[in-house]
């Protein structure tokens, strides 16, 4: 544990474990982000790292994709198959940076999040192919979170998550949502983490304990 110790986050409970080599073999050779490490094991801090380096300038926003789609994806056989399509539909990674205009600021209120969200989701203008709800909040998780401010921060709703929310959390469906169902779940994640004194993104990972 001594070698990860400062890599782990409240509340996160393991690695994500992927084929690095299988990765690398199925994307293209411009997407891949060198910084990712090489023991196949990826924690949350390794996808922030990366979200950091993009939004210093010294990343793509396709290096920032395929590190965030390998941490989602991690074993899954297809996910390389499906992070290249994603990655083929915007081949200079314009789309993304579009929708992650906003986000990459130092302090994206809830009608910046709410606008990302609704790019993402439009296909004029950063939709991509294989990038449903899931996997764009995942994205917006790793640009927008601001550690150690409080308050709302974007933050992952996928279908195993919607899956365990109380209903007082505003997600009323398994897929699908609108941007207005993932900020009220952003808004009920922060009290729920103002009152247990934790991070919003620990609320997140409780909600699914065995993840």
């Amino acid at each position: 544990m001594q070698a990860t110790e400062g890599l782990v986050l409240p509340g996160e409970r393991a690695p994500v474990r992927f084929n690095m080599d299988r990765w690398r073999a199925g994307l293209p050779p411009d997407a891949w982000p060198d910084t990712l490490p090489a023991s196949g094991e990826l924690w949350r801090r390794d996808v922030f790292a990366v979200a950091d380096a993009y939004r210093a300038g010294s990343a793509s926003p396709r290096h920032l994709l395929a590190a965030v789609l390998a941490w989602a994806y991690g074993p899954i056989g297809y996910g390389p198959w499906r992070a290249a399509r994603s990655l083929d539909a915007d081949p200079h990674g314009k789309r993304l940076a579009y929708a992650l205009e906003g986000v990459s600021t130092p302090a994206p209120d809830e009608d910046v999040l709410r606008t990302a969200y609704r790019r993402f989701r439009d296909p004029d203008h950063a939709r991509l192919p294989w990038l449903g709800p899931g996997l764009c909040t995942k994205v917006l998780y790793f640009v927008g979170y601001r550690r150690g401010v409080g308050g709302v921060q974007p933050l992952i709703l996928d279908r195993v998550v919607a899956g365990q929310l109380p209903a007082d959390a505003g997600v009323g469906r398994r897929n699908g949502w609108s941007s207005e169902e993932w900020l009220a779940y952003l808004r009920w994640a922060a009290e729920q983490a103002r009152i247990r004194g934790v991070e919003p993104d620990a609320v997140e990972m409780a909600v699914v304990p065995d993840r």
